[in-house]
């Protein structure tokens, strides 16, 4: 199993920043946002008594196996279905990630030869 995840969290535009504080303060040290649009079924909407926005942002953050429960707790707590940011979070597992440079992550040593 790899050391990190991956959270995937669709809000409605405008709250990214509020995800990324929320995640900051568990020690995610950034994410990328991406705009999106989302839908619903009217029904659907009806029956959770909630409104779809349909421009929604989506932030993925690379959290290490040890943060990644906590930063999914903060986000629920700060963005969640119960605020105004109405929004939804989930993780999923990353085999292999390259271009870090924390030491959590090893790094192969380039080498030269010399003629």
């Amino acid at each position: 199993m790899g050391q990190f995840e991956v959270i995937f969290c669709i809000v409605d535009a405008g709250f990214s920043d509020s995800v990324m504080s929320a995640a900051r303060e568990c020690g995610a040290k950034g994410g990328t946002v991406l705009n999106a649009r989302g839908t619903a079924r009217e029904d659907a909407e009806k029956l959770f008594n909630i409104s779809i926005q349909p421009e929604k942002e989506i932030v993925l953050i690379l959290a290490s196996n040890e943060i990644k429960d906590d930063i999914l707790h903060a986000i629920y707590k700060n963005v969640g279905l119960n605020t105004s940011a109405q929004g939804i979070a989930f993780s999923l597992p990353v085999d292999e990630v390259v271009g870090l440079t924390t030491p959590a992550v090893k790094t192969e040593e380039k080498t030269t030869i010399e003629e």
